[in-house]
């Protein structure tokens, strides 16, 4: 899986050559499941967006059908992690002698979401780990779905359409092509960047108090 993150461009431009147009398919697949279920936040959502963009640049790949697939993917993925956390995430509440699984904490959450849970839900998608647990933990605090859907797709679009227009016109710029490992791990690290401004504002709000 690490060398399948590191080497993402040389893995798709082998399946784009023997798969050809499956390979839409394999990418809807791949962006689903690292925003449908939890337990698969290793998936490679950054750089995979990126990587497409520079080969549908190339012509490899439409990019209209590609943004648009992606797009459904991202949504279509953070809207059954909702409802899986709505429907199965209250359960692990049930046991109201839990030291781990705590009403309290389910509390904290719901009121965290009913006043935070847009700009949550929608400034996620940037960050990874953080956008593959997001809605999971929406549902979980029982956000309202019509806002929460709204939110999804509103950071759906913009994550899409970001990522893929950097790839789009950056992607094939040779010191780029030939360091795209160390590329790919440049956008994780900004990615983490709005996320750790916030608990650095958050520490500083609490210390000024």
């Amino acid at each position: 899986m690490i060398d399948f993150v590191l080497h993402l461009d040389q893995y798709l431009e082998i399946l784009i050559q023997q798969y050809g147009i499956w390979v839409y398919g394999l990418l809807f697949v791949v962006l689903f499941c690292e925003t449908g279920f939890v337990v698969t936040p290793f998936l490679p959502g950054d750089s995979l967006l990126f990587i497409a963009g520079a080969f549908a640049a190339l012509g490899s790949l439409n990019p209209w059908l590609l943004g648009i697939l992606l797009f459904l993917a991202a949504v279509l993925g953070d809207t059954v992690n909702y409802w899986i956390g709505r429907t199965w995430g209250t359960r692990l509440f049930a046991n109201p002698d839990s030291k781990v699984f705590r009403r309290d904490y389910l509390l904290r959450t719901e009121d965290f979401y009913a006043r935070h849970g847009g700009k949550m839900v929608t400034l996620a998608r940037f960050v990874p780990i953080i956008r593959t647990f997001a809605p999971f933990v929406a549902g979980l605090g029982h956000m309202r779905y019509a806002p929460f859907l709204s939110f999804n797709m509103l950071g759906a679009l913009l994550w899409i359409s970001i990522l893929l227009s950097l790839g789009y016109f950056f992607g094939n710029i040779p010191f780029l092509k030939h360091n795209i490992d160390l590329f790919s791990f440049g956008i994780i690290v900004i990615s983490l960047l709005p996320v750790a401004f916030e608990m650095l504002r958050h520490r500083l709000s609490k210390s000024s108090h």
